[in-house]
């Protein structure tokens, strides 16, 4: 069966599998019938059929067959069970986009019989309401076009930004990452909140509203972040005290840090390790 180019194939459908299935019908760029996902279980399967009108299967080599993209979406530790199934089946004129953290992909394409275009993204959690953000690259065989094809895909969720494969562990680190850093400043800021008095609705509503704002400023102001920090910031004031205290506790070095750490365990991830 020779591959429609607007056949889509997502295996592995979790939480961002399906984000990107959401975006790709809420949008209108695809129609349920150009989409196929798989799942290991049935009422996983049933479910996302119930819910998106797709077809749903277990078999992933009945899914790619006549695809114009794969898109594989299982966790890493799936990914030897899955290019055993379907590495002899892809061809040339299909192109992959793994969506998995940490597999590069030189390790993919060891797994595939044939040159087959692979490209490479890492895009996070705030996917699942649209508003993701994904690194993106090109494998040994991938060009111009897979690449925009790719680009296409993933801009469904959020933004994309195209950066070499070398850096891929960085965009782990930064954005792939980045979610759990502001979830963890953000049960800290509220938790403040409530030893000021507050209640933890009040303080949660407050903490959340000023993170989104405040991302809405940087985003959409083209603000640079000392530029807005200086704009809240008043000479003898309450903002300056508390940076002076962050800036004592070395929060700057410590998020230098933990995101330099983030990276180095991606590295070892993709390497192999445990």
């Amino acid at each position: 069966m020779a591959p429609d180019p607007r056949r889509i194939a997502i295996l592995g459908c979790g939480k961002i599998g399906e984000a990107l299935l959401a975006g790709l019908l809420t949008t209108g760029w695809r129609n349920t019938d150009e989409i196929v996902v798989t799942g290991r279980r049935d009422e996983r399967l049933l479910e996302l059929t119930e819910r998106h009108g797709v077809t749903a299967t277990r078999s992933n080599a009945e899914a790619v067959n006549g695809a114009g993209v794969v898109v594989i979406a299982v966790k890493p530790q799936d990914f030897d069970v899955l290019l055993g199934e379907i590495g002899g089946l892809l061809a040339p004129d299909q192109v992959v986009l793994s969506i998995a953290a940490a597999v590069p992909t030189g390790t993919i394409e060891r797994r595939l019989a044939e040159p087959v275009p692979v490209l490479r993204a890492m895009p996070n959690t705030p996917a699942t309401v649209h508003e993701g953000v994904a690194g993106l690259c090109a494998g040994a065989h991938a060009r111009e076009a897979h690449l925009a094809a790719g680009e296409e895909i993933l801009a469904h969720v959020g933004r994309v930004v195209r950066v070499p494969e070398t850096y891929m562990d960085a965009v782990t680190a930064v954005s792939g990452s980045g979610p759990a850093y502001f979830a963890l400043l953000a049960e800290a800021m509220i938790e403040a909140g409530i030893l000021l008095g507050l209640s933890r609705e009040i303080s949660t509503d407050l903490v959340v509203q000023t993170m989104l704002g405040t991302a809405k400023l940087l985003r959409d102001e083209k603000m640079h972040p000392v530029e807005l920090r200086e704009m809240v910031t008043s000479p003898g004031g309450t903002t300056i005290r508390a940076i002076h205290e962050l800036e004592q506790a070395g929060v700057r070095a410590a998020f230098l840090n933990a995101i330099q750490a983030a990276m180095v365990r991606s590295r070892e991830l993709a390497a192999g390790e445990p």
